[in-house]
């Protein structure tokens, strides 16, 4: 069987380079720029985003926060290079990607880095940061806790559910750029009585002394247990009551910098699924590289997240998991050419619920099952045979010196899903991995038959999440 798929794989590798050799290629230009020597800073927002009176509401009233580069600086992480802290995220990526796929495969209802839970008003948005200076692939949001609302960062995650913070008293709670949340100083903040129908959504509550026990356990060995509750979250001048929440008193494991997790998933202990009367189902972001770009990022809630520019591709639903945005891909083109091997099953989703596609904004780099990655990777070194080759760097086996360029003509790359042409921006393929000008090809493949849809793909394109519509949507140059 290997045999014939290697094999097969040359066949179609084969065809591609015909075609190559009798028609031209596209390109485009990619702007060089390699990481910079140094990328850090400490935590400093705007003030202004902590004290909004809602008064930014534009005339469809809608509220929204620009998404801020500001790094969360641990301590380990000053005196780390730019990369060996792109090495570090690339690990952690990688944990995060593989638990997504085992968890999946065993029909699991996910969270981030693979967790499972156990026991009509106006659009409004939040700011979101880059975790790039501490080595993490992640985006944080900056959100208001509690009555008077005390604002904390917490991590952005389309592939998680459960929302939750560290709450004191701490039995362990990791380190954490803002104050631990106090919630006997927040008069909003209300436990969840044991055996209620709030309890009764975690997959296996537990109780003490008649309280609700949540416990959120990940594929890399973290977890955050401790009492599920109901509390206030405020988003600049919107607040939003009764959010279900994990008040967690026990979190260990690799989280960073974060005080907790605002999950955007698709289930029902999900933020979107509590406030979805809030905002109509809908909300868009849109992620910007923090190492290459000014621009601000942001997220939006409500009718205002639907770019009127974006290609919607249709959701797949996925009975045996509920958490994940599932979409249909039916092949990737490169240099204007489909490449033939990529076909549209090997991305199917069978009726077990294993394989298909999922956008993650928590993933950083996009795998693909292997078949279809070794067929991209080929046909892009191919049509890139000009560009002078690097060693592998990390996960990465297709790297290149461009030191000494300041720009480069590089094959172009766009992702066809169904009713939907998504066409990258070279900077989305081909990143730099050093300040010495090494860049690489930035998908990866994968043994599962899962394939996720990374960050670093997503970047400079409004992603929309249109739950009522079931759709999903890329504008391109959403973030100008």
């Amino acid at each position: 069987m290997e045999g014939k798929t290697i094999s097969l794989s040359f066949l179609f590798l084969s065809l591609f380079a015909i075609y190559v050799s009798s028609t031209s290629l596209q390109y485009q230009t990619l702007l060089l720029h390699s990481l910079p020597l140094t990328q850090l800073q400490s935590l400093d927002f705007d003030a202004q985003l902590l004290s909004g009176d809602g008064s930014d509401l534009d005339p469809d009233n809608t509220l929204s926060l620009q998404l801020h580069h500001v790094d969360l600086v641990s301590p380990s992480s000053f005196n780390a290079t730019p990369h060996a802290l792109f090495k570090l995220r690339l690990q952690r990526d990688a944990y995060r990607a593989k638990a997504i796929s085992n968890l999946a495969a065993a029909n699991a209802t996910v969270g981030r880095r693979a967790g499972k839970p156990h026991a009509g008003g106006r659009d409004f948005s939040s700011s979101v940061v880059s975790g790039l200076s501490q080595g993490s692939g992640e985006y944080f949001t900056r959100i208001g806790v509690g009555t008077p609302p005390k604002y904390v960062y917490m991590v952005l995650d389309t592939g998680s559910d459960v929302v939750w913070i560290q709450c004191s008293p701490c039995k362990k709670c990791y380190t954490q750029s803002d104050p631990v949340f106090d919630p006997s100083k927040s008069s909003s903040f209300l436990g969840v009585a044991c055996g209620s129908p709030l309890c009764r959504r975690l997959d296996s509550a537990s109780c003490n002394r008649k309280k609700c026990l949540y416990q959120v356990s990940y594929g890399d060995g973290s977890f955050t247990v401790g009492d599920f509750s109901t509390e206030t979250l405020s988003f600049r001048g919107t607040r939003v009551n009764n959010v279900a929440l994990g008040c967690g008193h026990d979190n260990e494991g690799l989280f960073v910098g974060a005080a907790g997790l605002l999950g955007l998933g698709r289930g029902r202990l999900s933020f979107p699924t509590q406030a979805g009367r809030r905002f109509g189902r809908k909300f868009s972001y849109c992620l910007v590289d923090r190492s290459a770009s000014s621009r601000p990022s942001y997220l939006v809630f409500g009718e205002s997240a639907v770019s009127r520019t974006a290609v919607f591709t249709p959701l797949v639903n996925n009975p045996k998991l509920d958490t994940f945005f599932y979409v249909e891909l039916t092949g990737i083109s490169v240099g204007g050419a489909r490449v033939p091997a990529i076909r549209p099953s090997l991305f199917k989703l069978d009726a077990a619920g294993d394989g298909g596609v999922i956008v993650d904004s928590g993933t950083s780099v996009t795998r693909l099952t292997r078949p279809a990655y070794v067929a991209l990777r080929d046909a892009f070194r191919m049509g890139a045979r000009d560009l002078k080759r690097a060693p592998d760097f990390s996960l990465f086996d297709t790297c290149f010196d461009l030191s000494g360029k300041t720009e480069v003509k590089v094959p172009t790359v766009v992702m066809h899903f169904r009713g939907a042409d998504v066409s990258l921006p070279a900077s989305n393929y081909l990143i730099p991995v050093d300040s010495d000008g090494t860049f690489c090809f930035a998908f990866a493949g994968t043994m599962s038959g899962l394939s996720i849809i990374g960050n670093i793909q997503q970047q400079g394109f409004r992603v929309v999440f249109d739950l009522a519509g079931s759709r999903l949507g890329f504008a391109p140059r959403g973030c100008a």
